[in-house]
């Protein structure tokens, strides 16, 4: 029963990506549809320090907006939702060896990444800004010369600094850390000056801490989101797009940013 019932939930999906247009999830040899429900689950690969988009709460249960859009593309699709905390510097290994099925936690979309992974369409903007300690002075990159700065190994932050060569032989020191939240910490006691980080949550981790930092006018990049994929999973992308273009038009996409961020931020697609 289980087999004609995957079998039929299969077909329903192939129609669904044809009637929105994507020949591609046809390509002949493209398994991946295919290998998602034979196994019933998806394996969603994540740092889970990075509020909001997937961090632990206080139950120490993983949660966070890009959380809570996976759960409903994967109820879409009827298949189970697993969470894998990964190390974020090696994400992209993680994926390619299977042990995850997809990058979704605040994944920007960039050339380098492109060469070795495939993406969703875009859901959200997203730009690189600049975090330091109330009242320090530093509002532009030029005011970090001779100063501490602080960026999450293999994040799209690190990228984002390193494209700027200018900016990084002026730095006193460029610091990497594991995880966001251990940089921003070590901001709050004055271990260093600056962290460079992701727009989306560094504006939600200093939202009720105004007292202890602000963000400076200046930023490194503006960029997208996408969800990351292997390299030809062209099938398992469409179905996955498929499934938040429908969350999209019926409004259920938008509640869930609403829960997050008091606003729906979700781009247009």
């Amino acid at each position: 029963m289980k087999k004609i019932a995957s079998i039929l939930l299969m077909l329903v999906l192939a129609s669904a990506v044809f009637a929105g247009g994507s020949q591609e999830a046809a390509t002949d040899g493209d398994n991946s549809l295919n290998y998602i429900m034979d196994k019933g689950n998806i394996v969603l690969g994540l740092d889970d320090n990075f509020p909001p988009m997937g961090f632990r709460g206080d139950d120490g249960e993983i949660t966070g907006f890009d959380i809570d859009l996976a759960k409903e593309v994967c109820k879409r699709l009827g298949v189970e939702l697993k969470l894998q905390p990964i190390d974020w510097d090696a994400k992209i290994l993680d994926l390619n060896s299977k042990d995850i099925d997809i990058i979704w936690n605040g994944l920007t979309i960039n050339d380098e990444r492109k060469e070795k992974i495939d993406f969703s369409k875009p859901y959200i903007a997203n730009r690189q800004i600049i975090i330091v300690q109330a009242g320090s002075g530093i509002n532009l990159k030029t005011d970090l010369a001779g100063k501490k700065v602080g960026i999450q190994l293999g994040s799209s932050a690190e990228d984002a600094v390193n494209s700027a060569p200018e900016v990084v032989e002026s730095l006193g020191e460029l610091v990497k850390y594991q995880d966001n939240v251990q940089a921003l910490m070590d901001l709050g006691t004055g271990r260093i000056d600056a962290v460079v980080a992701d727009e989306i949550m560094g504006r939600y981790y200093v939202s009720d801490k105004t007292d202890k930092y602000s963000v400076a006018e200046d930023f490194f990049a503006e960029e997208e989101y996408g969800i990351g994929f292997r390299k030809g999973d062209t099938a398992f992308i469409a179905a996955v797009d498929n499934a938040i273009d429908e969350m999209v038009k019926d409004g259920t996409a938008a509640e869930i940013s609403k829960k997050w961020f008091a606003e729906d931020i979700l781009l247009e697609r």
